[in-house]
């Protein structure tokens, strides 16, 4: 069996077994197209490459001058494939067992004060009710705003921000139930502000164009509805026209501000995980520098012995 085609069956493994979404299958199959060209710049493929030539690959790697987390999910996607083929007995062991991968420093996510996205949606909702305003800007910024609106109120990865259906600003629950990473279901909560702008949003979007997608975000994209890159492009320009500098603002920020703020706010580290949907609570725990800020404000206020 070619390179190629292993693979390809350990994607088909990864999408039809683990449900994983195609952002993620991109990401594996840039990666491991890496490894297998290198391979075969030495006459290898997976199948007989060894210790040594996996090390030997990172060697190129680190020479090519990537960043040490670049490094690390290269390897993270070898070891999964060659764990995969000895699973599958395509091989009778795993090259990569012994070897250690780069050290990684915990970087805090970037974070925006909650004055700082106060101002974010205040400017987003400028002149959405002006009736002189052309209605095609009113469109846009109504969407901008719904989409903010509810990224802050829920948390929502971005991908499942503007995949959502039309149907989620015509509930009258006080909730969304999201699909997530590997077809797991969560709730999320929706705030009276996100659920009035998604109305305002969606009585200017049928005024316009006739309600015929099934996306709450609809655009003439291969997916049907408004794309990442066409969001963040959006938000940027939008934090510009609110003061704040271009490189701190993206919709995961806005994700990150959504955890962070409700940490600061007293919430439990486990219902914040339950929210953001993630699998482990070691993947939330970079948020723990709001809990140590948080807990010395607390014993500095509270303790008898603190400060004066």
């Amino acid at each position: 069996m070619g390179n190629q085609a292993l693979v390809d069956l350990y994607l088909d493994m990864l999408a039809s077994e683990r449900g994983a979404a195609r952002n993620t299958l991109d990401a594996y199959a840039r990666d491991l197209a890496d490894y297998t060209a290198f391979l075969a710049s030495l006459g290898r493929g997976p199948l007989d490459a060894d210790a040594a030539t996996v090390r030997a690959y990172l060697a190129d790697v680190h020479a090519r001058g990537l960043k040490a987390s670049s490094a690390a999910r290269r390897l993270s996607a070898v070891r999964q494939l060659h764990k995969f083929l000895f699973t599958e007995g395509e091989r009778a062991d795993d090259p990569t067992n012994a070897i250690e991968g780069p050290k990684l420093g915990r970087p805090l996510p970037k974070i925006l004060s909650v004055a700082e996205v106060d101002r974010l949606l205040a400017v987003v909702r400028e002149g959405i009710n002006e009736a002189a305003r052309p209605r095609g800007e009113r469109l846009r910024a109504a969407r901008l705003s719904g989409l903010l609106e509810l990224l802050y109120a829920t948390g929502l990865r971005v991908t499942e921000l503007v995949s959502l259906p039309r149907s989620a600003a015509l509930t009258r629950e006080r909730f969304l139930v999201i699909v997530g990473k590997g077809a797991k279901e969560r709730l999320v909560p929706l705030t009276d502000a996100a659920k009035a702008a998604m109305q305002d949003y969606l009585t200017l979007l049928d005024a316009a164009r006739p309600a015929g997608s099934p996306h709450l975000f609809p655009a003439d994209s291969e997916s049907g509805h408004l794309t990442r890159q066409a969001f963040a492009r959006d938000l940027k320009a939008a934090a510009a026209a609110a003061g704040i500098a271009g490189h701190r603002v993206s919709p995961h920020v806005l994700r990150h501000a959504f955890a962070s703020h409700l940490l600061q706010n007293g919430a439990d580290l486990r219902i914040v995980q339950e929210l953001l949907g993630h699998a482990d609570i070691a993947t939330t725990q970079i948020y723990t520098h709001v809990l140590d800020e948080r807990l010395k404000a607390m014993v500095r206020d509270l303790h008898p012995l603190g400060e004066d």
